[in-house]
C-alpha cells in the first residue's frame, strides 16, 4: 500500500453491525487502518445473512472470541531433525489470543452486498433492507 501498489482492498465479515462495523478475522482492523492511511478504498463483502440487526456499536457490543494462548507462545520447529513444539516465550509469559477485532464503519468505504454496494451507516444499508427500520 505505501508503494502504490494496491488499488483497493476487500475483506468479508463474521458479523456486521445495523450501523456498519463489521467483526472479521483478527488484524482486519490493521487493513482498514492501513487503506485510510495511504487511502486505499477499504470495502467489506457480505451475506445480509452476517447483519446483526441488534447491534449498533460493535466494538462495545460484539463479544470477541479468545482462543488458547499456546497457538501464539508456541510454534512448529525443527530440532535435531525433528519437527517438535518450541516455545517462544518465557514459560510464566501470559499471552492473550484474540480470534477477531472490530473495525468501525467510519474505516469502511463500502459495504458490497446481494442488493448492491453501500455506505457503511445505518441509513445507507436500511435503504437496502427497509425491511429492519
Amino acid at each position: 500500500m505505501q508503494h502504490g501498489m494496491v488499488d483497493m482492498c476487500i475483506v468479508g465479515t463474521d458479523r456486521t453491525t445495523r450501523a456498519g462495523d463489521v467483526a472479521n478475522k483478527i488484524g482486519t482492523y490493521l487493513k482498514a487502518l492501513a487503506s485510510k492511511d495511504n487511502n486505499v478504498p477499504f470495502y467489506v463483502a457480505l451475506p445480509s445473512s452476517t447483519f446483526d440487526w441488534n447491534i449498533r456499536d460493535g466494538v462495545k457490543e460484539i463479544p470477541i472470541e479468545e482462543r488458547g494462548s499456546d497457538e501464539v507462545k508456541y510454534a512448529q520447529g525443527l530440532i535435531d531433525g525433528e519437527i517438535k513444539k518450541v516455545l517462544l516465550t518465557p514459560k510464566e509469559s501470559p499471552a492473550k489470543n484474540f480470534g477477531f477485532d472490530v473495525t468501525p464503519a467510519r474505516l469502511v468505504t463500502g459495504l458490497i452486498t446481494e442488493r448492491g454496494i453501500c455506505k457503511a451507516d445505518e441509513k445507507s444499508i436500511l435503504k437496502l433492507y427497509p425491511e429492519y427500520k
